[in-house]
């Protein structure tokens, strides 16, 4: 028996429910009070991250609900699944943070399996923290099905003596209480009401960036990753997720078909536009290896450099995702995106419409607050920008969202530390001076392993009113919610060799926003004579386990910090066997 609707013979589930041979496999089905006509639909994996470490996870197990709600009214049998996800906040700042990006290779690896081994025909992922979004988005396109991306929504604002505040403000707020300027009790106070409701990170961190990056790309369903997570349209937006992954099958639609250089180019445009999160710079270019497509550091730059900054979203500027949402989200500013010819239109979306089809849809304008006009934006070029120069051959990225011209350019001397917890050892006992470029190296994928952020020892100089007043450059990364001249993903890292291996203290370092350069002040024989002399990657204490595997597979961040081939070398796709 097929259903009318769908032909189950070209569709992966056929291979579990279809034909005598497969009674064993029915009668599992059966066990769990599936009908028979349930069992003879399209089988629909509905994958999330649910998990009790964070806010950020907490709603998606009650927004899987909806989503298979609206499978079920389109004629699909949803069956729910769930991954792993480590959350940035609650890792941040110890070695736990190590767990972070290699947890996004975890998470597309264990859909991709969940998928294959019970041939699920479409996916529908929810994600609420930072990797766990383009992990998801990474599996969508690695299997090639049909799938819709679903946000898990952020977090509300919290109100501390009549303003709002984010988790942002705590991790400052540790800074302030080292330096004196803020008391014990105060600090308890505002960790009670920073974060008051389930969701992520509120203001324009990675999670809000690869939330706008999903509508932007085309997986999701426009304005879906809007709405904070505790309102109930959010279950509106799940059932009509579910309902639209059904219309994908219908149509033969596949997350390739939405994920091409021109979606690529577009998500990296709002990405720009919104002042997002450095890690859009690691994340897209992993996303486009898992469609064969070339799109790396540089190519995320240099559309960067080439996009008026105007969403005005913390950290960089003073509103959060709450306030984008209210004045139209994510689809109002890829109309202002549009007005200047900065989108590709003809680009499929996941509603089974082109991107043009439904911005002419969408009837909101700029605020003039949130969302300035895209003719008088806040800078004229992105609020995140590349560097390149002697000291990283490979490219480097820098959040400049908030900073004024006359903080883009900095010269000063190297003061290196090997890891995190010795900057952060030195930066809470203030071992250092003002106008040091502090050097945080041995953070890479492959050397730390695990490619940590360095959000606590940003945050405590920014809590010390010194986050101006230095540079930092690091081999690792930053969260989204650093601010200052903090310069990320160095490349080629330490571990590999890198001209940031060799640095020592003294050498003049100069950082350069408005030219993108990011350069010592060594000849390259100078280097050249050191590197005869240096001893090869630090030892790390991850010397079996998960960690170990990353280290040994991991790529260059200039590609996304990558674990497998990707598409290019693939001899077959998933949806076709």
């Amino acid at each position: 028996m097929t259903t009318a609707k769908f032909d189950k013979s070209k569709l992966p589930s056929r291979h579990v429910t279809e034909g005598p041979a497969r009674a064993p496999h029915r009668s599992y089905l059966y066990a769990m009070g599936l009908s028979e006509e349930e069992i003879h639909r399209p089988l629909i994996g509905v994958g999330t991250c649910w998990n009790e470490a964070a806010p950020c996870n907490i709603a998606l197990n009650r927004q899987a609900q909806a989503v298979k709600l609206g499978v079920k009214a389109a004629s699909g049998t949803p069956r729910e699944f769930t991954t792993i996800t480590v959350t940035d906040g609650i890792a941040m700042g110890h070695e736990g943070m190590r767990a972070s990006l290699a947890s996004r290779e975890a998470i597309a690896d264990t859909v991709e399996l969940t998928m294959r081994g019970h041939c699920y025909d479409a996916l529908v992922g929810l994600a609420g923290c930072d990797k766990s979004l383009p992990g998801m988005m990474m599996a969508m396109v690695r299997l090639n099905v049909p799938s819709v991306f679903m946000y898990g929504g952020s977090i509300l604002p919290g109100r501390h003596n009549g303003h709002d505040v984010t988790v942002q403000d705590v991790f400052e707020a540790v800074g302030q209480q080292q330096a004196g300027t803020l008391s014990n009790c105060e600090l308890e106070k505002l960790e009670k009401v920073a974060c008051p409701s389930a969701g992520a990170c509120g203001g324009q961190f990675t999670a809000n960036t690869m939330a706008c990056v999903s509508e932007a790309i085309g997986l999701a369903l426009m304005n879906s990753a809007g709405a904070p997570a505790p309102y109930e349209s959010r279950d509106q937006y799940g059932e009509a997720s579910g309902r639209a992954v059904m219309n994908l099958i219908a149509k033969n639609i596949r997350a390739r078909d939405i994920v091409t250089k021109k979606a690529l180019i577009n998500a990296a445009r709002v990405v720009a536009a919104t002042g997002g999160s450095t890690n859009a710079g690691l994340h897209l270019p992993a996303i486009a290896h898992e469609a064969g497509i070339d799109f790396t550091l540089d190519d995320v730059c240099d559309i960067f450099n080439d996009t008026p900054y105007f969403v005005d979203l913390k950290p960089g500027g003073q509103y959060v995702a709450k306030d984008l949402y209210e004045v139209g989200g994510v689809p109002v500013v890829l109309k202002e995106l549009r007005k200047e010819g900065l989108i590709y239109e003809d680009c499929m979306t996941a509603s089974g419409r082109t991107m043009g089809e439904e911005l002419d849809l969408i009837e909101g304008d700029a605020d003039g607050k949130v969302i300035y006009p895209i003719s008088s934006p806040i800078s004229k070029t992105g609020g995140v920008t590349g560097l390149k120069g002697n000291l990283a051959p490979d490219g480097a990225i820098v959040k400049v969202a908030g900073m004024t011209a006359d903080q883009l350019v900095f010269t000063g001397p190297a003061h290196v530390f090997e890891c995190e917890e010795d900057a952060f050892a030195a930066v809470q006992k203030r071992e250092y001076k003002e106008g040091e470029v502090i050097v945080i190296r041995n953070e890479g994928p492959a050397g730390g392993p695990g490619m940590r952020e360095m959000l606590a020892t940003t945050a405590a100089l920014s809590g010390q009113g010194m986050g101006k007043k230095v540079a930092l450059i690091t081999d690792g990364r930053f969260s989204g919610a650093t601010r200052g001249f903090c310069v990320g993903h160095v490349g080629p890292e330490a571990a590999h060799g890198g001209p940031i291996a060799m640095l020592r203290d003294g050498d003049m370092i100069t950082l350069n926003a408005l030219t993108g350069e990011i350069s010592v002040d060594l000849t390259d024989d100078e280097l050249a004579e050191r590197k005869k002399g240096w001893n090869g990657p630090r030892e790390t204490i991850y010397a079996s386990g998960a960690l170990w595997k990353y280290a040994q597979q991991v790529g260059s961040a200039k590609f996304g910090a990558v674990t497998h081939p990707g598409a290019k070398m693939e001899k077959h796709v998933y949806v076709d066997l």
